[in-house]
């Protein structure tokens, strides 16, 4: 299969429109080629193309920043000589300056599949600064690495933050080309763009369902995003950065994995069983140890609880990641009930907020598994409504 910017790369008649145009680039490390060239150094050495500046979204263009709301500045690339802006330093919207540099902008942006992955944000803000000055944009599309299954409660009106970039369920089953139609639509923008289609992207084909395993190597689009387990548990597991809860930063197997160490792993993946099974399948769980290195409860051993997708026990249509995670908060809240689970600390730039109805774009999530008396059946008819309803207006904007 082709990605987009294999095929921009090797189409002189897509490049075309390009001629005579300055020309910009909004990428990061896994803004690669399928030769493992960087787009940017590989769109540079096209006699036709007029580089004219880069930007970076979170974690940098070229190298990764750890963690949440660790900034970059903005650079002269020292070997093209053109300005690198950084969207996610003292701005996260392009300034008017930022937008007077290029005619065209494209983005070849490697997402996660995930409303809380903040690429997608930053596709809308660029996408709105188009709008705003006239400016066009190409988006070289990329895989879904977590395949088309829907999950997750819909974000609510005034949920909208950095994470959360509009009224979309966690796991929104788009392709950052199709959720710029998406964009475009819903909020009735007036904007040139286009998108440079993937060939021959199958996202229900196994073994990658969603990720051409075999044909492409993974490289990590953000600094916890090591490879393709990650990108099928992030739904769910992302969602314990709001928590006091270790989501294995600091470990080889970043948000695949959970714990701290005063809990029961064992006791919570029984008690997930009794509650729920029906949310624990397509996947393999495992109690388990560890240490981070850094981040929450540095240099302690902690019970936990690693989430296995990568044996001929996953299923995409069956795992249910949003719903797993939701449920061990509910059975540690059933064997600990003064457990302080809820993380307060500034998250994303949201300072009034809990970091925890923040990534779930309400409160809705921390409610259920606050009340004693909410069963699972509660949280699935809330979220089966929003999940429907999604899944029929995304249709329309499907390029594959």
């Amino acid at each position: 299969m082709k990605f987009g910017i294999d095929r921009l790369l090797e189409d002189a008649d897509l490049r075309k429109p390009l001629a005579g145009k300055r020309v910009a680039l909004l990428a990061h490390p896994a803004s690669v080629t399928q030769d493992l060239t960087h787009s940017l150094d590989a769109l540079a050495n096209l006699p036709d193309i007029t580089l004219s500046a880069a930007f970076g979204p979170q974690h940098g263009l070229r190298g990764d920043k750890q963690d949440n709301m660790m900034e970059s500045p903005d650079f002269m690339d020292p070997a093209l000589g053109i300005p690198v802006f950084s969207l996610y330093g003292e701005v996260r919207r392009p300034t008017a300056a930022m937008m007077e540099s290029f005619d065209i902008l494209l983005v070849d942006l490697q997402d996660l599949g995930c409303r809380i992955y903040t690429f997608i944000t930053t596709l809308r803000y660029v996408l709105e600064a188009a709008a705003a000055h006239q400016k066009s944009v190409w988006i070289l599309d990329r895989p879904n690495p977590a395949g088309r299954p829907v999950e997750g409660l819909t974000l609510r009106p005034g949920g909208d933050s950095f994470v959360g970039a509009g009224a979309m369920p966690m796991r929104h089953g788009l392709t950052m080309g199709e959720l710029a139609g998406w964009f475009a639509g819903t909020l009735g923008l007036d904007v040139d763009y286009r998108v440079i289609e993937m060939l021959g992207w199958e996202p229900d084909a196994a073994p990658g369902y969603g990720w051409p395993l075999g044909e492409r190597c993974w490289i990590n689009p953000s600094p916890n995003a090591p490879n393709l387990s990650m990108t099928r548990c992030y739904a769910g597991t992302v969602m314990l950065e709001g928590t006091t809860l270790s989501e294995g930063r600091g470990t080889t197997r970043p948000l695949e994995l959970f714990g701290a160490p005063d809990i029961n792993a064992g006791a919570v993946i029984k008690t997930m069983q009794d509650m729920a099974p029906q949310w624990l399948n397509g996947c393999r769980l495992r109690a388990c140890w560890f240490e981070p290195t850094f981040h929450k409860h540095l240099g302690q051993l902690c019970s936990g609880v690693q989430i296995h997708v990568d044996d001929n026990a996953y299923d995409p249509t069956a795992f249910l990641p949003w719903r797993l995670q939701a449920l061990a908060f509910k059975a540690l809240r059933a064997l600990q009930a003064d457990y302080p689970l809820w993380r307060d600390f500034p998250y994303e730039y949201e300072l009034d907020r809990l970091a925890i109805d923040v990534i779930n774009g309400s409160t809705l999530l921390r409610d259920w598994v606050d009340d004693s008396n909410a069963t699972p059946g509660d949280l699935e008819n809330i979220t089966r409504v929003d999940e429907q309803a999604w899944e029929a207006a995304r249709s329309t904007f499907l390029l594959y």
